[in-house]
Parts: C-alpha cells; structure tokens; sequence
C-alpha cells in the first residue's frame, strides 16, 4: 500500500520553506545579515556548552562526545543538501552554524585555561 503525505497546510508551507527563504535572501544584505545572525546563535550554543561543562565539571567528556557528534550531523547534512536540488543558503547555514558552534567552544575553553 502506498503511503503519501497529506497535502495539508502545514506540509505546503514546511516543503515551500527552504525555497521562500532562499528567495528571501536574494539580496546580499539580507543574506548576509540572515548568516551572521546564524553565526551568532551558533557561538551563543558554543558559549553556552562550554560554560555549562567548565562550571560543573561532571560530564567533559560526555559533553565533548555529544558536540562532536553533532557537529559530525552538521557536516553530514552539508553534504547532502549540497548534492540534493535545494537552494545553496541552506548549506551556508548550516556552515555558519557549524562554525560558530566551534568558535564559542573554542573561546570558552580559552576562558577556562
């Protein structure tokens, strides 16, 4: 038995969302103002994981595994998108993310030397 997707309203708008967005960003002001705020959100996380593991102390490495685990997803999902027929902003998205994540990670653990 074939199983499709409902053609409800949340499922239009969730599929045109990656589209809309790239067309959003067709001007490079907005575009670049859209990563920097994504870089931004990406360092807040990093601050944020690092400050919460350097204060408690208890799960370093557990903390450490997680992160990496999720910046190997971040990478991974470049990847796909890159070779699927999505709009290229969603790659850069993903890049900024991935760099602000390690770039709070790595001024939180410079705080913590």
């Amino acid at each position: 038995m074939d199983q499709r997707m409902q053609k409800t309203f949340l499922y239009n708008v969730s599929t045109n969302f990656v589209d809309r967005l790239a067309n959003w960003a067709v001007n490079p002001w907005r575009r670049y103002s859209f990563l920097a705020i994504i870089f931004l959100i990406g360092f807040l996380i990093g601050s944020s994981l690092g400050m919460i593991n350097g204060v408690l102390a208890l799960m370093d490495p557990v903390g450490a595994f997680i992160t990496l685990i999720f910046l190997e997803i971040l990478i991974k999902a470049r990847f796909i998108f890159q070779k699927s027929k999505k709009p290229i902003i969603l790659v850069r998205v993903f890049d900024m993310l991935r760099i602000g994540l390690a770039y709070g990670l790595f001024s939180e653990g410079l705080k913590l030397l």
